[in-house]
Parts: C-alpha cells; sequence; structure tokens
C-alpha cells in the first residue's frame, strides 16, 4: 500500500502565493475589460430630466452653461462636475444629480430666493434667506427689494441685523431701505421717507435698544414743531443716551443768526 508523502511547507505556501497572482490577474483583467466597455460609445446620454420650482432659469441657459461641460457616457460622466456646472448657472442655489437608469440624468435644482440686494446700486449682486451673495441679472427681480451694504465677509451679519431692525421701523409704518455696515463697524439706515440714520457701533441688543428710545420719542420731539415723522431728514443716535435730530422746516438757528449767516 502506496503512502502518501507530505506536501512541504514551503510548497503550500508557493502554491497559495501562485493562486492569490492569477486571481489578482483575472480580476484586474476583468476590471479593465468592462471599463473599457463602458467606455465605449455604447451607452450614450440621451437626455437630461430638469425638476424643481425655478422662475428664472431657461433651458435655453441651461443648454449654453451645462451642455459644453459634460464629457463621458452614462456610466462615465462626472456627477459632481455635473452638479457644479449647473451650480454655475445664474439663479440656481443647488443641484442634485443622479443616473437614472438605462440613459439619462436626473436633476433637481433649487433657485435662489433674493431677499435684499448687496452691495453698490450699480451691481449685480444679490442675497439669499441664508446669507449668501450671488450674481444675478437685478432686472428680473419681480418685487421691491431692501438694499443692503458692507465687508463680503459680513453679509450674513448685515442680513441678521436688518431682521432685527426691520420690523421695528415697520411698526412705526417706516420701511428700511437700505442698511449699511461701514469698514469701521458703524452702522446706518436710510428710510423710505428719505431720512439718513447714524445708529453707530454694537451688537443687536443694542443697535435695538437705541432704535427703540428712538421710535419712542421721535413722534413726539417732531410734534412739538408742528410736524410728523415723515420730517425726520436725519438722525444721530452716536451719542450716549440722546440722539440728534434733523428735521424739514426746522432750525435751531434763531432769525437773528439766520440773517447774519
Amino acid at each position: 500500500m502506496a503512502e502518501s508523502i507530505p506536501v512541504p511547507l514551503d510548497v503550500k505556501l508557493m502554491n497559495i502565493v501562485a493562486t492569490l497572482l492569477f486571481a489578482s490577474c483575472g480580476f484586474m483583467l476583468l476590471a479593465g475589460g468592462v471599463w473599457w466597455v463602458l467606455r465605449q460609445p455604447f451607452f450614450p446620454l440621451a437626455g437630461i430630466r430638469v425638476d424643481g420650482q425655478v422662475a428664472h432659469v431657461s433651458d435655453v441657459s441651461l443648454r449654453a452653461n451645462v451642455v459644453p461641460q459634460l464629457a463621458g457616457n452614462f456610466f462615465t460622466v462626472d456627477l459632481a462636475r455635473t452638479r457644479t456646472a449647473f451650480e454655475s448657472v445664474p439663479w440656481v442655489r443647488k443641484a442634485v444629480v443622479r443616473r437614472e437608469f438605462p440613459n439619462r440624468l436626473r436633476v433637481t435644482l433649487t433657485e435662489q430666493d433674493p431677499v435684499a440686494y448687496w452691495g453698490d446700486d450699480t451691481g449685480s449682486q444679490l442675497i439669499n434667506g441664508f446669507g449668501e451673495v450671488f450674481e444675478a441679472n437685478v432686472a428680473e427681480v419681480e418685487h421691491p427689494l431692501p438694499r443692503l451694504k458692507g465687508p463680503a465677509s459680513d453679509a450674513s451679519l448685515v442680513l441678521g441685523m436688518y431682521r432685527e431692525l426691520a420690523p421695528m421701523f415697520h411698526a412705526d409704518d417706516l420701511t428700511v431701505e437700505q442698511l449699511t455696515l461701514s469698514s469701521r463697524g458703524s452702522w446706518s439706515i436710510d428710510l423710505d421717507t428719505g431720512a439718513h440714520i447714524e445708529l453707530g457701533r454694537g451688537n443687536a441688543d443694542e443697535l435695538a435698544g437705541r432704535t427703540k428710545r428712538f421710535l419712542t420719542s421721535v413722534r413726539q420731539v417732531a410734534a412739538h414743531y408742528g410736524r410728523s415723522i415723515e420730517s425726520v431728514q436725519g438722525a444721530d443716535m452716536r451719542h450716549k443716551d440722546a440722539y440728534a435730530l434733523r428735521m424739514r422746516g426746522v432750525s435751531t438757528v434763531g432769525p437773528d443768526e439766520a440773517k447774519k449767516r
């Protein structure tokens, strides 16, 4: 009876290594073949379906901005690059892109919702409700918006301050048309009546406190001179516990002094 001869350990190890190498090579060849097939023009993109509530984004704009940046077929098209291309279109805030078998892309767009103009009157920037500044054709804005100004890095801060102060003026039938934060950190407001109000420096609570004191007393002050609050041309709240007031038709200079001037 023949006896089996045990296989040496080194031979076993060599067999295992050889098997792994052959399996790895086979897997690499298979993966390479699959990748080659996927890159062939057998799976072209047949179309892109765009969803979302959009009012300012047109098919023409999408074709002009997105299509030239698309490359590859259904399997190889770069979804991240495609998303970036869609988000570069004016008025698009966010795009979600996914493949839709067998040969289409599906894109869901979120449009920018402007709450204010941003920067100088000649600019083309707007700010959305998240405090993000974006470029767009301001002529397409369909309703009146306030104007906010300040350093670009403080856009969210300026929007937050507007939301804090504007309702206080609105309660007195006054509309904040412009809120400005200077490079030195000083705040000012322009009202729909033409009044310019210097608020000075401070956080939201400090500015709200000054504004409340101003609005509580300014009507009484105006009435004392036979005027309404709409007669206020300007106010300076940078004085501690007081403010300076300038009104149309009211002067602190006496008649004799006025003649001397």
